[in-house]
């Protein structure tokens, strides 16, 4: 079966170029103009995959990257920004939104579908991850969930995709420090090109994620070098 992508954007020429960018790649292109538009696809049908673009009418694109982010519905569909931002805290600004990735208009379909295809292979990854336990923090990689336990009892801990990757890696891979760049290439991929600050942005969620559960110094920075993840915070 096709992929499905919700494309959101305004503009009608990038959105038919988009799409057929799509279409030639064997993937299943569905449009939205708007935020509004974007709700009723996804109450339809939740896509595999959603592009989507930081200005439009109404609602803006970072407002509907939190929102999907905090919805159970959407909350682990990959989102990649298209955007004419290109200033370093602008891209911070999306990835703290939760967007996985993000591509800089004016793009290229080449470009455009690799970074399609690597953040869905990166998803498909984490499907085929097993269940991993450290400390009070559990993930059940058969059902893609994360479990604090409080008081003997497994509470759900709402993340994000990429936390989810990082926080895996981490919990199987305890007690080791790893730099930015080490990080890099073991949860986002070496062939896909990310700066190394947007690790740091990704730890700071991930952090704001357990914190709830008083389990945010398991992960620890080692100055001058990097990260480790430690059940002894």
């Amino acid at each position: 079966m096709q992929k499905r992508i919700l494309i959101v954007e305004d503009e009608p020429a990038i959105r038919d170029m988009v799409a057929y960018a799509l279409r030639k790649g064997e993937f299943e292109p569905v449009t939205a103009g708007d935020g509004r538009e974007a709700q009723a696809a996804i109450a339809e049908r939740v896509p595999d995959l959603i592009l989507l673009d930081w200005m439009l009418p109404g609602s803006s694109g970072l407002e509907l990257a939190r929102r999907w982010r905090r919805e159970s519905l959407t909350r682990d569909v990959p989102i990649i920004m298209l955007t004419a931002r290109g200033e370093e805290n602008d891209r911070v600004g999306g990835l703290e939104a939760g967007v996985d990735d993000y591509v800089v208009k004016p793009f290229s379909a080449r470009e455009l579908l690799a970074r399609i295809r690597a953040v869905m292979r990166r998803s498909r990854e984490d499907d085929e991850d097993g269940s991993v336990q450290v400390g009070a923090l559990r993930i059940d990689g058969a059902a893609h969930r994360v479990f604090a336990e409080a008081g003997g009892e497994p509470v759900p801990v709402a993340i994000g995709p990429t936390e989810y990757r990082l926080l895996h890696f981490f919990m199987t891979h305890p007690e080791r420090v790893y730099s930015r760049s080490q990080l890099l290439d073991h949860v986002w991929g070496g062939s896909v090109y990310v700066e190394e600050r947007t690790v740091d942005v990704h730890i700071r969620r991930l952090r704001k994620t357990l914190e709830p559960h008083a389990l945010d110094a398991m992960v620890q920075t080692v100055r001058g070098t990097g990260y480790r993840f430690s059940a002894a915070a």
